[in-house]
């Protein structure tokens, strides 16, 4: 497997030298980087190309990196039937950068790249309908970002008076517990009926 990645690889490389920056194999998983610039050009490359044909899109993501000048690492999966291979393509971007649509090519990316918008704040130049897709309407932030609190900002309700859905700042009823995550049974300083039979097996 790792042989016929390898001169898929190489492949790849040779044809497209100005999208290809660098390439690993892990676990029998081909990872391509790829200037984010000629990504779309790419991903055609690659449906297209005989030795190739990647023609089915698997899924698009994306890694948080807060602390890098390029923030973020987008993340496309593909499958080609045709020759059983998976690959993956990984493109960094700075956080003020846009992402080259790729629904022009796979119109199944639409959702995915509304996801990723929705979920990290990441932007796509030339989609067709850039908006939210998971959270709510007016939601402020994206809740994949590292920097995102886990509490959210504000929370919804129904209110009953109003007869309507309202929203409203988060207000936490008590702090954060500590957790030391021990077994409720760790540590306990008494021994529970049936444990002596344990101990005598021991013995």
């Amino acid at each position: 497997m790792t042989e016929a990645l390898t001169e898929l690889a190489t492949h790849i490389e040779l044809k497209r030298p100005d999208c290809v920056l660098g390439w690993s194999i892990d676990n029998d998983e081909l990872t391509v980087e790829v200037a984010l610039a000629n990504i779309a050009g790419l991903v055609e490359f690659l449906k297209n190309d005989p030795t190739c044909k990647f023609s089915t899109l698997v899924d698009i993501t994306a890694i948080d990196w807060p602390e890098r000048p390029k923030r973020f690492d987008v993340v496309y999966h593909f499958l080609s039937m045709y020759q059983n291979h998976r690959i993956r393509l990984k493109a960094a971007l700075r956080e003020d950068e846009m992402v080259p649509s790729i629904t022009a090519v796979h119109p199944s990316a639409n959702w995915f790249e509304r996801e990723v918008f929705d979920m990290f704040g990441i932007l796509f130049s030339g989609h067709p309908d850039l908006r939210r897709l998971l959270t709510d309407y007016g939601f402020r932030g994206h809740p994949l970002r590292k920097d995102f609190p886990t509490t959210g900002y504000t929370e919804v309700r129904y209110d009953e008076t109003l007869k309507r859905v309202v929203y409203e700042p988060v207000k936490l009823v008590q702090e954060y517990r500590q957790f030391d995550f021990m077994s409720p049974w760790e540590g306990a300083e008494y021994i529970l009926p049936g444990d002596e039979k344990g101990e005598e097996a021991k013995g």
